[in-house]
Formats: structure tokens, C-alpha cells, sequence
């Protein structure tokens, strides 16, 4: 069972609850005997603890963050420090971990991939950072064995930075905000809302911690009730379970949409940091007397069964018991809702996975910082022994998640019950959840403990006329199914002697292999450049006015950062802005780049002082009705260029580059009904697009695609700090609309009119 309460509630002693009301007031007193306020209760989360220790505003309302440590990979650093060198960076200023576990088989694109990888090393001896070879460990694997500390708070370039179940606050963000980091600048938000997530009992056998991170995330996805908030973890539950169990539903709460989380730590994550050399990094974190949060999630770990995310997102969460019990209507259900995600660019079905009533499956994988951990791995070991996955379609891949991991594997034996099974055994490596690794044969259908199910994130192309797709499960259920040879099975139906073996962790592995400086730069150091590593293009500042074409207009209720800009394959470019932007909305609106480098020509004209009206023609008429109104507009004062609409744009990945493509192609906005998370809005001001909003229903919006919107006078909006932007479709004349922009900090509206981070640092 879980239960969402409508009110915010009180926290006595970190278990007893009284729900806000009315009441709670005598019902605090009567168990405190005195009088406790709502404010200072809420200064008794953990979070408000951690997060007051790295506000250097002085106004808890209005955060300005410092983290203690960064990490980034390899579709991603080398992008975050050619901004950084643009805009003056010297030496990194807090520890930065540079590791590579993306783009790791350097398959894609010649020597690009090794070349970034090269660019990372020479980079973290010039700056003096910490450099991770690829293969030696998935992120937040290596992050949660050699960063993590009590009360600490990292920022992460990858959506799934989130360290709370050691007792660290942890998030993931776009490029920009660790460009800020850099810099020895802020992390600016207001305080965020925290949300109890209240763990009760105990889970059954054969229940992982993915079956609890689905059903938490299936309860809380839809409704926004953890969205852009912190979740902090606490309850008698908490206790029962091991740290790797506590970690894999921790790095799940990205799915929620939360913006971080934190757990109460005790004696079980204490021996974690013992197990790895690190006892002094521990710190017991627990919520005050009385404690006040905005709302709770109450999760009784007995009632979860495990579970399974079908396509196309982690949030469309069934029992697997429900799946195979009702298996023609729950497939039919996915498959109208693939009509919708998929666009019906393809034909979708998955009727032909019924065998003799029962689910087959293709491929099964257990990988990556959700999966990969040594726990998991051993259970799927305990499930699989003896047994043998046949010699159907179906296969059967594990990555563990760092190198220290796979040895104690090897060590007590879990991989060789694993290949003797049939299993194959790779090393760490997040290709499956982004469609770099594993991808399914067409109409195939996967079973993963990874992060992410979206559409293509396993490697298929829409516009190539394949369909593949994911569905979500525990490690345990997926070595059940694979036991059973491909038939979908929960790993409550089996009968297994779980050995849960001690771990001991190998030290000499790391420091045998990842390049450490200890923070000491060498400024001579030189940066080995690959041909595709490319400095971003220089951006225009915000002009006066603005005249906006709308080259993509999009529906559905939710747009991922993955049909935004791809994964997969397109990652090898990452380091190549222009190269980049090419793939924009490839697989969502295959015309969108074409559409937005054909305005884009007209920006170009404009910055090399020729006539815009020259090179698009369709220009003419719709300046000729915007200056019929605004006889001025035009004279040095005007730019042009893009904006898309989407219902709900950037769930998902934190990847910057799902704005910055857009940017580099000429986009100077979005518009949309909301933004699914803050880090996609963030991304959107730092690259210098205005993040605008319309409240008009998007089955009636007042404009199309293909239309022109002017916006007069953007600059002294921003400038005003008005929230309210009057804008005018072009349309036979003006009509007019109202955008929103939403609340602004003063550097955020500094950046968009210097037109991007790297013009803000540079002083331009």
C-alpha cells in the first residue's frame, strides 16, 4: 500500500505522524508539551539541514548553493569545461570526477569517442581533477564508493545524481549549472518544498528495490506530488533494508521528477563506508524532535509485489502478477499508448508475445547504476544456478557496475554461476539505458533493471522503420524470467536460498588505474583536442524585439529530453555543437532542423549587416504587417529566429544539450503549457532562450506551426521583471497572446539577455 496525504504532516522523533490540520496544533503539544511552529519544524528535515550548511544567501527562502564535489561523464564534460574555458576557467575549484562510462566502445564515429576520453585525462591534469578510464565504473557507482559523505552535497551533470541514501544531497543538472560551480559561482533556487517519504515494514522475499521504486514512482508521477522537491527518506522501514537496496530505490526517485534526496542514515550505512576505507566520510542524518513536511508518501514495504514498467515510461507500472493475470488488455493498453509516444510512425504491436497465455520476452539485462550493484547481481546469481536460459531468442546480459564489484563477483563465484547459466557477463557500462549497448532485434521486447524505458532509449529508430521497447523490472524478477527461459516470471514464484554474501571492497583496483591529482593543477599541462571537439559557435545577445517562428509544434502530454535530442548513437557527437544539433528532434520532427536553419538565415544576415528580407522571402509579407503597427521595429533593434511548443517539455535525462542544440540552430524560445523539470528550464536560460509559458489549452493554442509570433519589446520585459510578456501572432495581422515567463532570479534574466552563460561570464 501506499498512501499520498493531501496535507503536509509532523514528523515526532522521526515516527510518529500527525497530519496538518485543524487539530495538529493541541496534537503536537499534547506529545512535545509545547507549542511547536510550522516554521520552525520545518527547519528540522534533514534536507533544510544539509542545504541551510551550503547556502551562502543568508536567506533560506532564496538558496544560493555551493556543492562540495562534481561529477560528469563522458557524453558530457567535454562540452561543460569548453564552456567553463570560455568563460575564464583556471583550475577546478572543488574536486571534479570525470568518469567514462558512456560512450565507452568507442564503435561510433572513428576516434571520437577516445578522443573525448583524452580530452577528459589532459584536462583533469591541467585543472586538477580526478580522471576514471572507461570500464572501470558507471558514475554513480563510482560516486557513491569514492564521493559520497555525510551531509555533503554533490551536483552532477546526469539526471540520476542522487547519492541520499548515504546521507548526501545530490543533483543532477544541466552542464551550465556545473559550468557556475566551476566558476566558484552559485547554485541559485528558492527552497524547495520536502517531501517525507515514510517506509513502513518490511519487503517479502523476492522483492527488490526496483519493485518499490516503480510502485513509489507510479503513485507519484502523474500527479506531480514530488515534482521539483526534495524526498527524504525515514520511517522504521528504512532500518530494515540494506544500503544497496536503499541506493537502487534511491537513484530511482529521479523518475519522479523530485529535484533531490535524502535518506536517514544509521549503523547499515555506516559499514558501508567502512566496507570502502572511508569510515570518516560517515555522518548520522535524522530528522529533528518535530519535523514538518509539505506532504508524505507512506509505503508499507509488505504490500509491494514485484513490479514491471511497461512501454514507454517508468511511471506505467503494473504488478507483474496483474500483467500476466490480465496480459491481452494490458498489452492492448500499451499498445494505444504507443499510438500516442510513438506518433503511429510505425506499426506497434505486442500480441505476438503471448506463447500459450503467457509473456515471452527477448532479452533480459541487469545493468548500470540502477541494477549493476553487487546485491543485485548475487540474487540473480542465487535465482539462476543451476538452471539455463535456453536456446530460444531469448539472452541474458549483466554489467556490474564498477570493476571492484565484478572482482568480488569473480571472487565468490556469482559470475561463474552466471555464464554457466548462459548469461552474458560484460563490464560497467550505462550503453543499455541510453540504446549505446543491447539494442533488441525489431518488435522485440526487453526486460532491464535500468533507469529509463522511454521510446528508442534501447537503441531502436523510428525513422528507420524499427520498433523495439523496455519494459522495467528488479534484477530478482528478471533472473526468474530468464530461469524460465524468456516467460515472464516474478521472483515470488520461485523458491531460492539467497546466500547474500559479504562484500569486500578492493581499493588497489582504483588507485591502480583512475588518474587522481589530489586538486593540484598543472597549468602547463596541454589538452589533447580530437578533431570533433568543437568550441561552441558565439551567440547573439537578446535584441529589442523579437520575431519568432514556430518550426515544431508538439502534443503529447509529456516530451523527453530523449526525443528533444536523441541518445545512443548520436552521444559520439556531443563534443561537436553544431555536429550535434543536426539530430535535434530527429525522431520526434525529422523537419525541425531543416525548418530552423532556414530562419536561422535570416539572424545570420541580420549579425553580418545585410537585409534579413534578402534571403527569406517569406519574411516580407510578415514584416510588412508587424511594421504597419511598430513603424520602428527593424532598424538594428529585431531578431529572428525559432521557438518550438510542447505540452510538457524535458522529462528526463539533464542533458544541456537538448536546449543547446536548439540554441545553435537559431531557437530563441520555447513555449509550452509547463516544463516538466527545472533542470530543462534551467538549461533553456543558460543557453539564453526565453523559457515562456501559455496558459491557453495546447488543443486550441493561437497560433501553429509555421506561424510568426512577434514579441515587442522583450528586453525591457526582462529588464522590468514582468512575468507577463504581450506577444502577437502574424497572421493577416496582429493578434495578440499572452506568454508567461514565470519567476526569474536577476541572474537568470542577466543571462538570457546577454544571450547565453559563456556571454555572462565573458563580460559581453
Amino acid at each position: 500500500m501506499i498512501k499520498l496525504f493531501k496535507n503536509g504532516v509532523y514528523l515526532l522523533n522521526g515516527k510518529d505522524i500527525i497530519e496538518d490540520g485543524p487539530e495538529a496544533a493541541e496534537a503536537l503539544k499534547a506529545k512535545t508539551g509545547r507549542v511547536v511552529t510550522k516554521e520552525e519544524a520545518a527547519a528540522q528535515t534533514i534536507a533544510y539541514e544539509i542545504l541551510k550548511a551550503h547556502n551562502v544567501s543568508g536567506n533560506m527562502k532564496n538558496l544560493n548553493i555551493k556543492f562540495d564535489k562534481l561529477t560528469s561523464h563522458d557524453i558530457t564534460f567535454v562540452g561543460i569545461i569548453q564552456t567553463a574555458r570560455a568563460s575564464g576557467l583556471e583550475r577546478f575549484p572543488i574536486p571534479y570526477v570525470l568518469t567514462n562510462c558512456h560512450n565507452s566502445l568507442c564503435a561510433v564515429g572513428g576516434t571520437i569517442n577516445e578522443d573525448d576520453h583524452m580530452f577528459g585525462l589532459t584536462c583533469a591534469k591541467k585543472y586538477g581533477g580526478v580522471y576514471v578510464p572507461p570500464h572501470q565504473a558507471v558514475i554513480h557507482q563510482y560516486a557513491r564508493e569514492m564521493l559520497a559523505g555525510g551531509g555533503q552535497m554533490i551536483l552532477g551533470s546526469d539526471s540520476h545524481t542522487r547519492y541520499g541514501a548515504l546521507g548526501t544531497m545530490a543533483v543532477g543538472e544541466g552542464g551550465p549549472e556545473l559550468v557556475k560551480q566551476l566558476l566558484s559561482k552559485t547554485y541559485d533556487i528558492r527552497m524547495p518544498e520536502v517531501i517525507a517519504v515514510y517506509l513502513d515494514g518490511e519487503p517479502v522475499k523476492g522483492v527488490g528495490p526496483q519493485d518499490v521504486a516503480l510502485a513509489i514512482i507510479k503513485a507519484v508521477f502523474q500527479n506531480g506530488y514530488v515534482n521539483n522537491k526534495v524526498m527524504e527518506f525515514v520511517g522504521p522501514g528504512v532500518e530494515k533494508l540494506s544500503a544497496d537496496f536503499r541506493i537502487g530505490i534511491d537513484v530511482m526517485t529521479t523518475e519522479t521528477t523530485c529535484l533531490s534526496s535524502i535518506w536517514k542514515t544509521d549503523d547499515t550505512i555506516r559499514e558501508f563506508y567502512e566496507i570502502h576505507g572511508r569510515s570518516g566520510d560517515y555522518k548520522e542524518l535524522n530528522p529533528g524532535e518535530a519535523a514538518y513536511y509539505d506532504g508524505m508518501v507512506y509505503v508499507d514495504l509488505g504490500s509491494i509485489r514485484p513490479m514491471i514498467a511497461m512501454p514507454f515510461h517508468p511511471s506505467n507500472a503494473y504488478t507483474i502478477e496483474e500483467v500476466n493475470a490480465n496480459l491481452k488488455d494490458i498489452l492492448h493498453d500499451v499498445e494505444e499508448k504507443a499510438k500516442v509516444s510513438l506518433d503511429n510512425a510505425v506499426e506497434y504491436s505486442l500480441q505476438d508475445k503471448i506463447r500459450n497465455g503467457k509473456l515471452y520476452v527477448e532479452q533480459g539485462i541487469i545493468a548500470g547504476c540502477a541494477g549493476g550493484g553487487f546485491e543485485n547481481i548475487c540474487a540473480a546469481a542465487d535465482i539462476i544456478r543451476g538452471k539455463n536460459i535456453g536456446s530460444d531468442a531469448f539472452t541474458f546480459s549483466v554489467y556490474p557496475a564498477s570493476t571492484p564489484i565484478y572482482m568480488e563477483l569473480v571472487k565468490n563465484g556469482a559470475v561463474a554461476d552466471l555464464l554457466a547459466a548462459g548469461t552474458v557477463v560484460k563490464t560497467a557500462f550505462c550503453g543499455p539505458c541510453f540504446g549505446a549497448g543491447d539494442t533488441p532485434a525489431n518488435n522485440a521486447f526487453s526486460i532491464r533493471h535500468t533507469t529509463r524505458n522511454f521510446p528508442n532509449r534501447e537503441g531502436s529508430k523510428l525513422q528507420n522503420g524499427q520498433i523495439s521497447s523496455v519494459a522495467l523490472m528488479d534484477a530478482r524478477s528478471i533472473a526468474a524470467t530468464a530461469a524460465n527461459k524468456g516467460y515472464l516470471t516474478p521472483a515470488t514464484d520461485l523458491d531460492v536460498e539467497y546466500k547474500n554474501p559479504t562484500y569486500h571492497f578492493d581499493a588497489s583496483i582504483y588507485a591502480n588505474r583512475v588518474f587522481d591529482s589530489h586538486g593540484k593543477a598543472d597549468p602547463d599541462a596541454a589538452i589533447q583536442f580530437g578533431p570533433n571537439i568543437k568550441d561552441w559557435p558565439q551567440m547573439p545577445a537578446l535584441p529589442e524585439n523579437l520575431l519568432l517562428k514556430v518550426v515544431s509544434e508538439i502534443h503529447d502530454p509529456v516530451t523527453t529530453t530523449d526525443e528533444l535530442i536523441p541518445s545512443g548513437e548520436t552521444s559520439s557527437y556531443r563534443s561537436n555543437p553544431l555536429g550535434l544539433a543536426e539530430f535535434a528532434l530527429s525522431r520526434k520532427d525529422p523537419a525541425y532542423v531543416g525548418r530552423a536553419k532556414e530562419v536561422q538565415k535570416a539572424q545570420k544576415a541580420i549579425e553580418a549587416h545585410t537585409c534579413p528580407l534578402e534571403v527569406l522571402e517569406e519574411l516580407k509579407p510578415v514584416m510588412a504587417k508587424v511594421r504597419e503597427q511598430f513603424q520602428n521595429v527593424g532598424e538594428g533593434n529585431l531578431g529572428i529566429g525559432s521557438t518550438i511548443f510542447a505540452v510538457k517539455p524535458g522529462d528526463g535525462s539533464a542533458r544541456e544539450q537538448a536546449a543547446s542544440c536548439q540554441k545553435v540552430l537559431g531557437g530563441w524560445a520555447n513555449i509550452a503549457s509547463e516544463y516538466a523539470t527545472k533542470r530543462y528550464r534551467s538549461n533553456l536560460i543558460n543557453w539564453g532562450m526565453l523559457p515562456f509559458i501559455t496558459k491557453e489549452d495546447h488543443k486550441a493554442l493561437p497560433f501553429k506551426n509555421g506561424d510568426y509570433i512577434f514579441v515587442p519589446e522583450i528586453r525591457k520585459v526582462i529588464e522590468g521583471k514582468a512575468e507577463e510578456v504581450k506577444a502577437y501572432v502574424v497572421d493577416g495581422g496582429l493578434k495578440e497572446i499572452t506568454l508567461h515567463l514565470g519567476a526569474l532570479t536577476d541572474t537568470e534574466r542577466e543571462i538570457i539577455m546577454k544571450g547565453c552563460l559563456i556571454n555572462y561570464y565573458r563580460g559581453w
